[in-house]
C-alpha cells in the first residue's frame, strides 16, 4: 500500500481503510485550505490502485467494513476508473458496508443522477460535501466552486450548486454528509454566515451534518487577506454564537449532527432538528462560562 502524504480523512473515517485513488484536489483553490497545496492533482494509475486494494485485502480482508477513497475530490474520477475500484473493494473486503469520498458540488452535478446511481449500485454509499458557508458572498470569497459558464461574478450560484449537488446524490441513493466552517465569514459577515449556513443545511437536507472551526493557516490566500486587508476571525464567543444560530435555525429532515472535530471548542452531538433545543441550552451554558471549553493547545486540524 502506497501513500503520498499528507493524507486527510473525516473524523468519522478514523477506523476506515483509506485508498488513495487521487493525489491532491482537482480544484485546490479554496482560499482557506492548505491540505493539498503541496500536491499537483492527478488520478493514480488504475493498476496501482487495484494492486494496493489487493494487498490490503490480503492483510486486512475480513476486518475492513468501511473504506474512504482519498484524496480531496475523488468523485472527479470517471466511471471507467471508479467501477473497477468499487468492484475490487467488494472483492477484497467481504464485510464491506460503506464506501465514501469527498465530493465537490460541481462534480456531483457533472456526474448527474444516472451516473451517480451507477456508482451507488456499485458500492459508493456516502459523500462528504463541504460548502463551509451558506452566505453567498462568503462562499465566493472562499472560492468554493468554479464559476459555471455564462455566470457572471455577481450572479449567485454557489449556494444553489450545493443544493443541487446534494439533491442529485440523495436521488441516486447516496447519503450526504455536509460540513460547515465556523468563522468562515470573519467578523464582518459572521451573522450572515451563520444564518445562511443554517438555510443551506436545511436546503441540502443531508443525513449527516458537521461543524468545524476555521483555522487560518499561514501561506494560504486567506492568511494573506488577513494580513493585507484586516480580515478578522471571530473570537471564541463569536464562534459559539455562530454555532448557536446554526443549530437553532437549521431544519434538515433528520440529520446526525456532530462538532467532534479537533478544531472545535465545544464537542457536541445529537440529531437535528429534534435535539436542537437541548444543544442550544448546552451552547448557552458554555457562553455563560458554565462548561469548560477545549483548550487552545488541544485544538488542531
Amino acid at each position: 500500500m502506497r501513500y503520498e502524504p499528507p493524507l486527510f480523512r473525516p473524523p468519522s473515517e478514523a477506523r476506515s481503510y483509506i485508498i488513495q485513488a487521487t493525489i491532491g484536489c482537482s480544484w485546490n483553490n479554496c482560499t482557506y485550505c492548505h491540505m493539498y497545496r503541496s500536491k499537483q492533482f492527478r488520478v493514480r494509475g488504475l493498476d496501482e490502485i487495484l494492486a494496493d486494494i489487493d494487498s490490503a485485502g490480503e492483510i486486512y480482508g475480513h476486518r475492513v467494513e468501511k473504506v474512504f477513497v482519498a484524496d480531496g475530490d475523488a468523485l472527479v474520477m470517471d466511471l471507467a476508473t471508479w467501477m473497477p475500484i468499487l468492484a475490487a473493494l467488494r472483492s477484497a473486503f467481504p464485510r464491506l458496508r460503506q464506501v465514501s469520498c469527498y465530493a465537490m458540488a460541481s462534480n456531483l452535478i457533472d456526474k448527474g443522477v444516472d451516473r451517480l446511481r451507477q456508482l451507488r449500485e456499485a458500492g459508493l454509499s456516502l459523500v462528504y460535501i463541504g460548502p463551509e458557508s451558506g452566505d453567498e458572498l462568503t462562499l465566493r470569497q472562499l472560492a468554493k466552486q468554479p464559476r459555471p459558464s455564462g455566470v457572471t461574478r455577481e450572479d449567485p450560484y454557489v449556494f444553489d450548486q450545493h443544493v443541487e449537488g446534494s439533491r442529485l446524490a440523495r436521488a441516486a441513493g447516496i447519503k450526504v454528509s455536509a460540513i460547515f466552517l465556523l468563522g468562515a465569514g470573519g467578523v464582518a459577515r459572521s451573522a450572515e454566515h451563520a444564518h445562511g449556513s443554517a438555510r443551506l443545511a436545511t436546503a441540502m437536507d443531508p443525513e449527516y451534518l458537521a461543524a468545524l472551526t476555521l483555522t487560518v493557516v499561514p501561506g494560504t490566500p486567506l492568511a494573506r487577506t488577513m494580513e493585507r486587508r484586516g480580515w478578522t476571525l471571530p473570537d471564541t464567543a463569536g464562534l459559539l454564537g455562530e454555532l448557536r444560530t446554526f443549530v437553532d435555525e437549521a431544519r434538515p429532515t433528520r440529520a446526525m449532527f456532530r462538532t467532534n472535530h479537533a478544531s472545535n471548542y465545544l464537542p457536541l452531538g445529537g440529531t437535528l432538528p429534534a435535539d436542537g433545543p437541548r444543544i442550544v441550552e448546552v451552547i448557552d451554558l458554555a457562553l455563560a462560562g458554565g462548561i469548560q471549553l477545549r483548550p487552545e493547545h488541544s485544538r488542531g486540524l
